[in-house]
């Protein structure tokens, strides 16, 4: 099914090469089927599935998708339909409980440590008091920025949506650690989650009587722009020093969208995909294809759903990774450590 706008023949001409190539041949947007979809949406897909003699049902994608097919899949049973549902987890959030790791994120780190390394070219090479900005996708949970932030080493200061650095320690916290990171070799750089600071920014704007809820296609609510606050916040920051910055932002998010996925991923899509077949022809399904423990293995979502969305433990080990390879400040409420990642 062709972004829900009608069929494509997926035969093995059809696919030759696909996985050299970027983005999706199958499309992609936002909205769609949700738990609160009518029975009458829901029904509509199926009499499309029909049309087609279709019994075999495989969803690709991330939380949001995963909860559209777990819709799908109850009204199956619940109608006696003879159809698998299978879902294959494909989000480079990674924010998918249970399994070790999703299709595309470890192609979305890799790129985003590149988008660091331009960062960290930009700001030495701008003066004076050169920072660099680097916004990374993670609107609730902060794997991509954590994990290119340990791949860079090149980071001085990394905010998450996970730690309420910005609510605990406030914005004056991020200017003076900033100031003295800039003081100690000529420059910095800043990774933020496209989450991170939610809390704050939204109570900010209350406070400024400047919040009108504003929502996607999904349903997810539109949220303040961290780094837009950052790069306004630092400017006033360093200019009530006396001291002049030169700020270079860095948005890759479509850039790291767009890439073809590497080699590990190409394995680990070959691996989710002839799971959820081989679970599809055993005759099983409300199941989703995942790796646990280094295995292959078969899901039910209902365990998905309870376990989804994930976030990075902002007490385990990988904010402790963070926290030393950025020197940066702990947030205030966070002291110890857990013996979880």
């Amino acid at each position: 099914m062709k972004g829900g706008y009608g069929f494509t023949k997926l035969d093995p001409q059809a696919v030759c090469g696909i996985n050299l190539q970027g983005g999706t041949i199958l499309w992609s947007s936002r909205g769609g089927l949700s738990p609160n979809s009518s029975e009458a949406q829901v029904d509509e897909v199926f009499q499309k599935l029909d049309t087609i003699g279709c019994n075999m049902l495989f969803i690709i994608g991330g939380d949001g998708t995963h909860r559209g097919a777990y819709r799908l899949y109850q009204h199956a049973k619940k109608t006696h339909r003879k159809m698998c549902i299978a879902g294959v987890p494909k989000t480079i959030d990674n924010d998918l409980g249970v399994i070790d790791s999703s299709f595309g994120f470890n192609t979305a780190v890799e790129q985003a440590t590149k988008a660091i390394f331009s960062a960290v070219t930009e700001a030495t090479c701008n003066k004076p008091n050169g920072v660099g900005i680097v916004k990374l996708m993670g609107r609730h949970a902060g794997y991509i920025a954590c994990h290119a932030t340990l791949a860079s080493r090149q980071v001085d200061m990394c905010l998450i949506n996970e730690d309420p650095f910005l609510e605990n320690n406030g914005p004056e916290a991020v200017g003076n650690y900033i100031e003295e990171a800039v003081a100690r070799k000529g420059h910095a750089v800043i990774v933020v989650a496209e989450g991170a600071g939610s809390a704050y920014l939204k109570k900010l704007r209350q406070e400024q009587e400047q919040h009108e809820k504003k929502e996607d296609a999904s349903g997810n609510e539109a949220l303040a722009s961290p780094c837009e606050f950052l790069i306004g916040y630092l400017k006033k920051h360093f200019k009530s020093k006396g001291k002049p910055i030169t700020i270079k932002y860095h948005d890759p998010s479509y850039m790291i969208r767009s890439v073809p996925a590497n080699a590990s991923d190409n394995v680990l899509c070959v691996v989710l995909a002839q799971n959820a077949v081989h679970g599809a022809m055993a005759g099983y399904t409300g199941f989703t294809s995942g790796i646990v423990n280094n295995r292959s293995v078969m899901i039910p979502m209902p365990v998905i759903m309870a376990t989804s969305p994930s976030f990075l433990n902002p007490k385990g080990r990988t904010w402790s990774r963070v926290l030393a390879a950025t020197q940066q400040p702990v947030s205030r409420g966070l002291h110890g450590f857990m013996h979880n990642s």
